[in-house]
């Protein structure tokens, strides 16, 4: 989740708000889904809201999320209809309407983020646009089997693949790693392609693609922990620290997850392994990328100045442990574990997005004082 040297003030830039607030009520909504199917009682919640978890999570919040940063990123107007297919998307699923006809507004989005990324690609011929395009097109895939009334399990490893290239992609495409050797090529390339193999291999034989891609994603972890330049800077102060922190704590739930996909690959369709499965990639390591990149992604995407805090560590804290705690229920077949681990969870995010909130507002109040104090006082 990357700045772009080229944001524009154009008209259609103003799509960002109708289409952030969708992404931000599919990350709400689809918190408590997650809450009522780990077994807590959550008052008017629609009925069909915990079978589309999955779905609100992943295209409707972090898909609506990636197209809006990508389309400030590029600055080209036809960019703006994947943000506003992602929302569309997100408003089916909010309304009741079927996963197959979200997915239908999901495929257009994909689509043209593929585009956006092909774009990208010709501009700058480098690796991280590659992988981008890949991850793309795996949410693309994801969106036409979903179309084809693929269930939200078959859906799993290609939405894995989606946002296991693009974080990748983005880790490179900020330049943050030290110049790779060859040996760093070797490992990158074969663990990019397992993760998106796998998620091919998954539609034939879902337990296979989920092994195969299990071990793409230790291999991901293990060039991300050696490679990135966060084992570094987390010896340094402040923001820096902090984003090195978020981005280490993935790194490890990123290996946790790919073990766990290589050695319970048999469990992957519902129960207290595929729990654990899925929340040690989706909250574990997606999670803390999007509290890390927070402070980088909201000043172009947003126009809005999140000044670090330490504070914000609370929020990764509280997210870690309630993830240890919720796998630790899942392994011991403790169902109280499990839900205490899934109200941490949340906590940690509502934590973090008020944190994010309350530090923005905090600027955005110094900075009307400065203006203020640096008016002409008329004379008279």
């Amino acid at each position: 989740m990357t700045r772009s040297d080229s944001y524009t003030n154009g008209p259609l830039t103003r799509l960002r708000y109708p289409s952030m607030l969708l992404a931000a009520t599919s990350l709400l909504v689809g918190m408590a889904a997650g809450l009522a199917r780990a077994g807590i009682d959550i008052p008017r919640l629609p009925a069909e809201a915990p079978l589309r978890h999955g779905p609100l999570m992943v295209s409707g919040f972090l898909g609506t999320l990636i197209a809006v940063e990508r389309a400030v990123g590029l600055g080209r107007p036809w960019a703006w209809m994947g943000p506003l297919a992602a929302a569309a998307g997100a408003a089916v699923l909010l309304g009741g309407g079927s996963l197959a006809a979200a997915s239908a507004a999901f495929a257009i989005a994909a689509a043209i983020l593929v585009a956006v990324f092909a774009e990208v690609l010709r501009l700058r011929p480098e690796a991280s646009a590659a992988v981008l395009l890949l991850g793309a097109a795996a949410w693309l895939g994801s969106a036409l089997r979903g179309m084809g009334g693929a269930g939200v399990v078959e859906l799993v490893p290609w939405w894995v693949a989606f946002l296991a290239l693009t974080i990748a992609g983005e880790r490179l495409e900020l330049g943050r790693f030290r110049a790779p050797g060859r040996r760093a090529v070797l490992l990158f390339a074969p663990a990019a392609l397992l993760v998106l193999g796998g998620a091919a291999l998954s539609a034939a034989d879902l337990g296979a693609g989920v092994r195969l891609q299990g071990a793409g994603l230790v291999g991901l972890a293990l060039w991300l922990a050696r490679y990135d330049v966060a084992r570094r800077t987390v010896r340094a102060a402040g923001q820096a620290r902090y984003i090195a922190a978020c981005l280490l704590s993935g790194f490890f739930w990123l290996a946790v997850a790919g073990a766990a996909f290589a050695g319970w690959a048999g469990s992957f369709a519902a129960g207290l392994r595929y729990d654990a499965m899925l929340h040690a990639f989706f909250l574990g390591y997606v999670m803390a990328m999007v509290f890390g990149h927070a402070l980088i992604i909201l000043p172009g995407v947003m126009r809005l100045r999140v000044p670090y805090r330490r504070g914000f560590y609370a929020q990764l804290v509280l997210l870690d442990a309630g993830l240890a705690v919720r796998i630790a229920g899942d392994v011991a077949g403790q169902a109280a574990l499990r839900e205490a681990g899934a109200v941490l969870n949340v906590a940690a995010v509502l934590l973090f997005l008020a944190a994010t909130a309350a530090s923005a507002l905090a600027e955005v109040g110094k900075t009307a004082l400065r203006r203020g104090s640096a008016a002409p006082t008329p004379s008279g």
